[in-house]
């Protein structure tokens, strides 16, 4: 088994946000901001990851704090 601990930076807030909604639509989670950076990164690096990959993503904080952040964000 290999561990692989992914640092992210550089990830575009309109990015960030749109995997914020994802999750939170598609699976009911919702992220914390800081996870949603995780997830952003993950979308752009998933598809160049070898077929049948595995990857853990560890989903803390409380995204229920950041939701007015995401609605004014999205301007809904």
């Amino acid at each position: 088994m290999v561990v692989v601990v992914l640092l992210t930076s550089g990830v575009p807030l309109p990015n960030v946000v749109l995997s914020f909604q994802r999750l939170s639509r598609l699976e009911g989670i919702i992220p914390a901001l800081e996870t949603s950076h995780a997830l952003a990164y993950l979308e752009k690096l998933c598809p160049t990851l070898a077929n049948g990959t595995k990857l853990v993503l560890n989903c803390s904080g409380r995204g229920d704090k950041d939701v007015q952040t995401a609605i004014k964000y999205l301007q809904v």
